[in-house]
Order: C-alpha cells, then sequence, then structure tokens
C-alpha cells in the first residue's frame, strides 16, 4: 500500500484553480468548522499564528475526512521542522521568505528521503506512516509530497527564474504583504507598484511550468489573479473574518431601533 495521493499536488498538475482560506486562530475547532465550507485547501499558519506541532496535530486530525486539503506553512525553511511536519502527517509545504535557487533546491532535499534528499527515516514513529501501517510509505512518500515555495521580497523577485526552475519544486507563492514592504509601500498591497511586480511574477511562474499561488483579501483582484493563472489562491483568513464579524454585531446592535412588538426570534 503506497502513500495517501496528495490531490491537491493532482490538481496543480492538472492546472485545477484551488481556492483556500488561511487559519491563524490556532484552533482545531474552528479549523474543523472551516473544513466543512467547501474550500479546497486550507493553511494552518505557523509563521504567524501561535501554533506548535501538537497543535497543528489536533488540526490535521480536524480536517481529516473533509474535502479541503491541509498546507502547513512553517516559521522558516529549515530541515529539522520540515521533517516534524512531514512526520505528523502534512504532505503539502509552503515555506515562506525563499530568496535563491540554492535555498530552494536545499527545501526540496529537505523534504525527500536518501538518496534523493535528507529527510530523516523515522516513518515508523510517524502519523504520516499511519504508525507503520503503510507498508510502502517510505518507497512512495516522495512522489506525494507538494513543496511550494513562498517569494516575497526584491531578492526573491530577483531570484525567480532560479526558484521556479528548481526540479521538485510545485508551485511558487507570492506573498504581497512582505513584498509591498520591502518595495517601500508597507501595509500598501493595492500600490500600483506592487500590483505589477505580482502580475509579472505569476506570469513568469507559469512560464517555467509551476503552479502560481497568493493570498489577498479584495476578492476582484483575487479574480484577477485567477484569470491570469494563478492556480491555488487564498481569499482571506479567519481572523480577520471574526474580527471583522464581532466588529459588526455590536456596531449593527447599537443602530438598531427597539423592536415595537412580538415577532419570531431568530434562533442561533
Amino acid at each position: 500500500m503506497p502513500a495517501p495521493q496528495n490531490t491537491f499536488k493532482l490538481a496543480l498538475r492538472e492546472r485545477r484553480t484551488q481556492i483556500g482560506f488561511w487559519q491563524a486562530l490556532a484552533n482545531p475547532y474552528t479549523v474543523e468548522i472551516s473544513a466543512e465550507a467547501g474550500y479546497d485547501w486550507l493553511l494552518l499558519d505557523a509563521e504567524h499564528a501561535p501554533n506548535d506541532i501538537p497543535l497543528l496535530v489536533a488540526q490535521l486530525q480536524a480536517m481529516k475526512g473533509s474535502q479541503s486539503h491541509p498546507i502547513i506553512r512553517p516559521p522558516i525553511g529549515e530541515t529539522w521542522i520540515i521533517k516534524q511536519l512531514l512526520d505528523i502527517g502534512a504532505q503539502t509545504l509552503l515555506i515562506p521568505m525563499v530568496e535563491s535557487g540554492a535555498q530552494a533546491a536545499d527545501l526540496v532535499k529537505a523534504t525527500r528521503y536518501p538518496p534523493h534528499g535528507v529527510r530523516g527515516v523515522g516513518a515508523a514513529l510517524a502519523r504520516a506512516s499511519r504508525f507503520n501501517r503503510i507498508p510502502d510509505y517510505l518507497q512512495t512518500a516522495n512522489d506525494e509530497i507538494c513543496l511550494l515555495l513562498q517569494v516575497e521580497s526584491r531578492a526573491g523577485l530577483a531570484a525567480l527564474d532560479d526558484i521556479a526552475a528548481t526540479e521538485g519544486v510545485d508551485g511558487v507563492f507570492i506573498g504581497p504583504a512582505d513584498l509591498a514592504a520591502d518595495m517601500g509601500y508597507l501595509g500598501k498591497l493595492g500600490a500600483p507598484e506592487v500590483q505589477a511586480e505580482v502580475e509579472r511574477a505569476l506570469v513568469k511562474i507559469q512560464a517555467h511550468g509551476k503552479a502560481a499561488g497568493i493570498l489577498i483579501g479584495d476578492l476582484a483582484l483575487a479574480r484577477r489573479y485567477v484569470e491570469l493563472g494563478a492556480t491555488f489562491v487564498a481569499i482571506g483568513n479567519d481572523v480577520t473574518l471574526f474580527a471583522n464579524a464581532t466588529s459588526k454585531l455590536l456596531a449593527d446592535f447599537k443602530a438598531v431601533e427597539p423592536a415595537k412588538g412580538a415577532g419570531e426570534a431568530k434562533v442561533y
């Protein structure tokens, strides 16, 4: 029996658009709710959210059986944490702040077993192999790993051809927030100068035969990126959604007039 098929990786290879949603509340319950919403993928963020390995395991378990594919973003692209994330069952990783072809090649090696890489052989102890109940896991795991690299700086853009051309990289994700900051437009993702670089990058990634991705809360821009060929696009995050909804509820309450008579109350 081989390692489970990575359906997300297959979708990228077939150029089927995959719409995602960011998870930063670091809570299995909210991940489970989001996984039932119908998104193609959910990003479990360990870079900017208060996630650790046990908590990420719980979120993977909460997603099990849903149609949403889990992607984990570690805080940094280091071999030791990549090893742990793969062993807990992640098959798709998004590595932040990649700035060279050499770095991309090292990250590919970190996700592969020897002789093609340096991933430690500890699958007998790991959730990834269903605790050694997948007899062919070691022989088949490499093929099902999906490696996505995040470019989010001027240095990354300068090396984009080398990064996207690296064998073993499945997709390149443009991080518009950090890119805007590095370009001198902190907090201004929609600046024309930033958007021009983003669009050029998305086209360049595809020219190398790799999937292009991005996170953007502006739905019209998200549609624009899909039109440009971006294959994996995240359209929001749980923190902002919850923060906005709670603020709006209170504002709506303060603005509404009292009911004038008995009526049917909404049941929640």
